[in-house]
């Protein structure tokens, strides 16, 4: 069984993994941390978790997160990379579900996240955690920097055009669309009822921390310069991401052979659905689950491919993703503990 340490299990991000781990048969949960809440039965706080985590918060001094296997962080932003060093010094894997060890740029990191990076010798030997693109690495790995979610859609909507050589990497558009649960569980006015229902917008349109991220790992993708146009949505649901992405065609390429190009990068892939060209996937056809899909548009058969991406923000763009990579870095089945069918309606 794998000790598994979860450091900020108060969050979403934090309540995902407990219900992944709940029926995950190789996990064994050691803590959760919350300084606040010590000594509180989790599933007191989460009542969906009676009968399932009968663990209890245990505040950060007292939890013995060096006697685990593997912790995870669902933590703000800086805080995994302050203890990360004391956990790998003590043997025990790190996946950090916020951003301390996603950009091998340290300035960009720094000029997106306005704090100085502490472990910069750490960083370098950070794995990027999504399998699809970086699998063997993430096997290799102690220390994972998982992905952020929009940049989770992005990458893997263009990464076949990418490889394929087949589109202008230097005009990019993602168009892309979160539920509300992707800013948190925490009190801000922007994530109210009365604020966030009924009402549609778009935010960070002059730049966006992800973009740095995406922007790196497309880089590796192709020789080419990439340039990208992100702009995201806060839309009215609770979970659910839908990222619209747009790229010239630089190559004289019929449908058939597009739609091949996923099928053929994706085919083997257990958590990326490629639907029928022209399809329209939904949000909800993924709601819970670990599962990402994509669908192939060229409008009037033109010089534009349009990829549709949907997710679950919470899952394959958060917990179900990092999950993925700590089954990777233990020889388990990839999809062990992660093959649950999304929820409809």
């Amino acid at each position: 069984m794998i000790k598994v340490g979860i450091v900020g299990g108060t969050g979403y991000t934090g309540v995902e993994l407990l219900r992944i781990f709940a029926m995950h048969p190789q996990v064994q949960l050691q803590a959760v941390t919350s300084r606040k809440e010590d000594g509180m039965p989790v599933a007191e706080m989460y009542p969906s978790l009676r009968g399932r985590v009968d663990i209890a918060f245990s505040s950060p001094d007292n939890a013995k997160l060096t006697e685990c296997d593997v912790v995870f962080f669902a933590t703000p932003h800086g805080v995994a990379m302050a203890q990360a060093p004391e956990l790998l010094a003590a043997g025990v894997k790190v996946i950090d579900l916020a951003a301390d060890f996603r950009l091998q740029d340290i300035a960009a990191f720094e000029k997106w996240y306005k704090m100085p990076h502490s472990c910069p010798e750490l960083l370098k030997e950070a794995a990027y955690g999504l399998p699809e693109l970086n699998r063997e690495n993430i096997k290799k790995a102690r220390l994972i920097g998982n992905p952020g979610c929009y940049p989770t859609t992005m990458q893997l909507g263009y990464a076949p055009l990418l490889k394929a050589g087949v589109i202008d990497a230097s005009h990019l558009i993602a168009d892309c669309k979160s539920g509300v649960s992707g800013a948190g569980r925490k009190a801000e006015i922007a994530t109210l009822f009365s604020e966030a229902s009924d009402n549609f917008k778009a935010y960070g349109v002059s730049g966006h921390r992800h973009s740095p991220e995406t922007l790196e790992q497309l880089g590796k993708l192709t020789d080419d310069k990439v340039g990208l146009l992100f702009t995201p949505h806060l839309v009215p649901m609770i979970r659910g991401m839908h990222s619209t992405l747009y790229a010239r065609l630089a190559k004289d390429i019929d449908n058939a052979a597009l739609q091949a190009l996923f099928e053929d990068a994706y085919k083997d892939e257990p958590f990326v659905d490629v639907m029928p060209f022209g399809s329209h996937p939904e949000t909800r056809t993924t709601r819970a689950s670990n599962m990402l899909r994509i669908a192939l548009h060229r409008p009037d058969n033109g010089d534009t491919v349009v990829v549709l991406v949907v997710q679950d923000n919470l899952v394959k763009g958060a917990s179900g993703q990092a999950v993925q990579c700590m089954n990777l870095m233990f020889g388990l089945e990839e999809t062990t503990g992660l093959m649950h069918v999304p929820v409809l309606p």
